[in-house]
Parts: C-alpha cells; sequence; structure tokens
C-alpha cells in the first residue's frame, strides 16, 4: 500500500476543509506533482444544498454524505485527517491542530466554511438551531417529530397549539424549502398517523425582517414564491424582525408567538480563519482576499468558499453557495499548477453566476437564469434533476430519485426516525 513517504519531496498543499470549494481544488489537482493533506473535522463530505430535507424527513443522511476516504481512496499521494485546526502560524508555514500537533504547508488552501450567526443574540441558538451540519438536521427532525408527539399527548389546548407552531426566521432559499416542506409533512404526510390531533391545523409561520421573501431573486419569482407558500398554508410576516427567542417562542414586531420549534434560517458567519490568519474580515468575518484570492501579503495562502469575501463582476459580493466554491476550487487548483511550473499566475478570480434556484413545495420551485426565469412544477423538476445530476455515485443519484418519486406519489416521507437527545424529555423512557 502506497504511503505519503513516496511523495516527501513534492510540493505539500494543506486543504482545511472538505466542502465544495476544498474537494474541487483537490479533485482538480490531480496528476499534478504534489502531496495533499486534507484536514476537516467531521470524516464526511456533505452535501448541503439538500440538508434541508434530511431536516424535513425526506432523505436519509447516507443520502447526502459520503466518507472523505472513500472519495480519496484511489489518490495514493492524498492524506485525510479526521481533526480541527486550532490555528495557522503564517510565518511558520505551519497549521496547527486540536492536539497540538502542527502541519508544515508549502501552500494552503483554507476552505472552512460558515455557521449561522445570531447577529449578536447567541444565547438563541438552544432555541433556534440554525441548518449547516447533519447534527443540525437530525436535531431539526428530531424536534418537529416530538412536536407532534407531545402534542398527541397534550390536552391543555394552548400548549397543544404552541407545540402544533413551527417557526421559520429568515426567508432566503433555506427557510422557504424549510417552510413549504414543514407545511406539507403536516397536510399530507402525517395525517392518518394520529389519533388525538389533527396536524394540519399545524402553523408554520415564516417571519423575514426584509421586505420580501427570497429577496436574492427577481421581484416577480420572489411574489410567485409569497404566493405559493400561502397556498400551502404557511403564514408569512415581513419587515418584522425577531427581538426575542426562548423556549416558549418568539417575539416579532409587536407580536408574541408561542412555539415549541423554531428554525433559524436568517444569517452566517463564517469560521475563525480571518483570526488564525491576522487577515482584515468583512462584518460576517469572511477573510477579505486579494482578486487572486490570497491572503494579502500571503501568496501562498489561498482562502476560498463560504470563507472569502470577494466581489463579482458587477462589484457584489460573491453568494455562498455551492456553485461558487467549486469555481473557487477549480481557480485555485489552476493557480497552483501554474507555479508550480514557474509560469506566470492567473487573471484575477471572475465568478460566473449560473443561476439561482429553490424548492417551495413538492412540484413548486423557482428558478432564475437572469434574462430566463420558471417557475412551478417544470421548474421543481430541472431543480430535482439538476440536484441529482451533482450527487456523488450511481447509488446516491438512484436512491434520492426513488426518495422524492415516493414522496411525489404517496405524499410518504420514510426518513420519520427520532433518535436520542435531549429533546426526548417528557416523553415515557424505553425499558
Amino acid at each position: 500500500m502506497a504511503t505519503q513517504d513516496a511523495f516527501s519531496d513534492r510540493h505539500h498543499v494543506v486543504v482545511v476543509g472538505a466542502g465544495f470549494g476544498g474537494l474541487e481544488a483537490v479533485h482538480r489537482l490531480a496528476g499534478a506533482p504534489v502531496r495533499i493533506t486534507i484536514v476537516d473535522r467531521r470524516n464526511h463530505h456533505l452535501f448541503q444544498p439538500l440538508l434541508y430535507q434530511v431536516a424535513t424527513a425526506s432523505l436519509a443522511t447516507s443520502e447526502i454524505a459520503w466518507p472523505i476516504r472513500h472519495l480519496l481512496r484511489k489518490r495514493p499521494e492524498i492524506t485525510t485527517l479526521l481533526a480541527s485546526v486550532n490555528d495557522i502560524d503564517p510565518e511558520a508555514r505551519r497549521v496547527i491542530l486540536d492536539d497540538g500537533s502542527t502541519l508544515a504547508y508549502d501552500s494552503l488552501i483554507v476552505a472552512t466554511g460558515a455557521r449561522h450567526a445570531y447577529f449578536g443574540h447567541d444565547d438563541w441558538e438552544p432555541f433556534a438551531p440554525g441548518l449547516k451540519t447533519l447534527e443540525d438536521a437530525t436535531t431539526i427532525r428530531r424536534r418537529i417529530l416530538l412536536a407532534f408527539e407531545k402534542a398527541e399527548r397534550e390536552t391543555d389546548a394552548l400548549k397543544q397549539a404552541a407545540l402544533l407552531t413551527f417557526v421559520i426566521i429568515g426567508a432566503g432559499p433555506t427557510g422557504v424549502e424549510l417552510a413549504g416542506t414543514i407545511a406539507e409533512l403536516a397536510g399530507s404526510t402525517l395525517p392518518e398517523d394520529f389519533r388525538n390531533i389533527d396536524t394540519r391545523r399545524a402553523r408554520v409561520v415564516l417571519i423575514e425582517a426584509a421586505p420580501r421573501v427570497l429577496g436574492g431573486f427577481a421581484p416577480d419569482l420572489s411574489a410567485y414564491a409569497h404566493r405559493a407558500l400561502e397556498g400551502l398554508g404557511v403564514e408569512i410576516f415581513l419587515g418584522q424582525p425577531v427581538s426575542q427567542c426562548t423556549a416558549e417562542g418568539v417575539v416579532y414586531g409587536d407580536t408574541t408567538l408561542a412555539a415549541a420549534t423554531i428554525i433559524w434560517a436568517a444569517g452566517v458567519q463564517a469560521s475563525p480563519a480571518a483570526g488564525w490568519l491576522d487577515a482584515p474580515a468583512d462584518r460576517a468575518g469572511r477573510v477579505k482576499v486579494e482578486p487572486d484570492l490570497t491572503v494579502p501579503g500571503r501568496p501562498e495562502i489561498f482562502v476560498i468558499g463560504d470563507t472569502a469575501s470577494v466581489a463579482a463582476p458587477d462589484g457584489s459580493p460573491v453568494p455562498g453557495i455551492a456553485p461558487a466554491a467549486k469555481q473557487q476550487g477549480q481557480y485555485v487548483a489552476k493557480a497552483i499548477r501554474l507555479r508550480l511550473r514557474g509560469e506566470r499566475g492567473l487573471p484575477a478570480f471572475r465568478y460566473k453566476h449560473a443561476g439561482s434556484l429553490a424548492t417551495i413545495g413538492k412540484r413548486l420551485a423557482v428558478i432564475d437564469f437572469g434574462l430566463f426565469k420558471l417557475r412551478g412544477a417544470l421548474a421543481w423538476w430541472l431543480w430535482g434533476l439538476a440536484h441529482i445530476y451533482f450527487l456523488i455515485g450511481v447509488r446516491n443519484r438512484v436512491s434520492v430519485a426513488l426518495s422524492w418519486l415516493w414522496v411525489h406519489t404517496r405524499d410518504q416521507r420514510s426518513s420519520r426516525l427520532i433518535t436520542q437527545g435531549r429533546e426526548n424529555e417528557g416523553l415515557p423512557k424505553p425499558r
């Protein structure tokens, strides 16, 4: 079996983060005279665009995540480390890991992603989890399903109403997708499963501080999404930021709403990479990189994906979405290849926007390609085909397609499993 000793004299590229950007860079460096070390605190690569479907019991975790080692098993020049990065020493060109060990690098790619941001209210997180990891998704799924279970046993009308109220804060693509799917879960999937409650009476409330849903989409598509959500029974409140979030519910505007399940989809915060690198950062903590995606004064360090702040050709920030991270990964890999050949560097990174997609519910979606826009059932099918195409492996593509077909034809979501957690408190303990 090959070890990295056989590649020890090669240029060493350390990649921190095995998300879309990091893996794309690794993929594009295949065949280059380098050895690569990937560091990630999780052992899997996650297809985040479908994470909300795990949270709403439509897909299983194994259908949207893959072991990193398995994906790279045929690349002997790559070593994968399950570890967290505590710091980076740019002067010594070393990455400092959680166990105190260090990794020397010749080139460093920082692709550490982002977490949800609570805009100075981090104390809200226990009551309103965000959605960035598999752990987040299973926590949200557990809370949603347990709310119905507890409501089935609750005899107090007000407490039961709170249990059947689901609040999503933030009406971007994630918030809209969650709201639509939870409404369908309550209205179509669960009614026959319960005896003491009518799940169709559940309230799904979407709260947004901005004046419209899907603010990044064209106004006509935003208006269509608004109408479609209301058609599913979602209650939408715009221009009213949340001012309080507790275990009992939320306060927005002048309204206090009792709700047992709250989900945060309102903002993101970059990893601590800017602090590690002593680099300038924007308000979201993203590193303000040079036009070639390098850290100012550190041409050997690249920062990409949700960790980087870089402008698109029109001057707007490059969005923190998978296609952007993949394009940056491609760019960085090409830049490293050119350097190793002693050739001139690339021109400034230019993001090519391929379009925005969001699903609202079963057979409902919007697609914005600029001049070309699509909505409704055809958009939903194209959205599904695009996501299936980008999944890794034939088995996962087939599995997801079959799961969606089952939801589409039978209104059944097969991943309605409640796993153990703190939210189980209050239910009978297993014997």
